[in-house]
């Protein structure tokens, strides 16, 4: 969960001097995609609207043309890990925040998963990282799935970890958590075995809340 949130919201932390309304809207008339309304987005997410026009403009200025495909956002998201490689894991990534299945990222798309991760609830984070581990979208995850996740998890962290990270290391990360996931033993794990599993980790309990005052 660290890895989901913490690279997304460093490049939109920045703040820039205070602007007006008609500085926004001139701003949002400007690019190809214009986002929703700032009124709408408000509602819609757990963020203020400063914090929304915090969050556009640094959108904006990685994305001038309003929308992000994915080619972007794995330049983007391996500016943070330089050591390893991150293309498999922001694929992933990517596809998780395309929810429409468009190939590309719209700031509303950006600014409704980044409210889930950073002020949504237990049950909302975990139901998005179970989407996000859910690579064929059935419903279920299997340990092929998961392991692509992992491995590339540890492809994007790199050769430079300490202590360095053996070969079959993902292949034993999924099975430890797949034995403790897998309730009834039947080879996939269900969205409610996932939330069941992860309420009863203290660690991972302890990185949902860890972003929560990021911005």
């Amino acid at each position: 969960m660290g890895a989901v949130v913490g690279t997304l919201t460093m490049q939109t932390k920045q703040r820039r001097p205070s602007r007006d309304k008609a500085d926004d809207d001139l701003e949002m008339t400007m690019v190809c995609h214009r986002p929703e309304g700032l009124d709408q987005l408000e509602a819609q997410t757990n963020f203020s609207k400063r914090e929304l026009q915090v969050l556009y403009r640094g959108f904006k200025n990685e994305c001038p043309s309003g929308v992000v495909n994915e080619d972007t956002f794995k330049q983007i998201y391996s500016q943070f890990f330089p050591h390893g490689d991150a293309s498999t894991y922001a694929h992933f990534l990517f596809n998780a925040f395309d929810t429409g299945h468009t190939g590309s990222i719209k700031f509303e798309d950006f600014v409704t998963a980044l409210s889930i991760l950073l002020r949504g609830s237990i049950t909302e984070k975990l139901q998005w990282t179970f989407n996000l581990y859910d690579i064929n979208r059935d419903g279920y995850i299997n340990k092929e799935e998961m392991t692509d996740i992992v491995r590339a998890i540890y492809d994007m962290m790199g050769k430079y970890t300490y202590p360095v990270l053996k070969t079959d290391a993902p292949k034993q990360h999924v099975d430890a958590f797949f034995q403790k996931m897998d309730k009834n033993r039947d080879g996939v794990v269900t969205l409610d075995e996932f939330i069941l599993s992860c309420q009863e980790d203290e660690n991972i309990m302890r990185s949902l809340q860890l972003f929560e005052n990021v911005i």
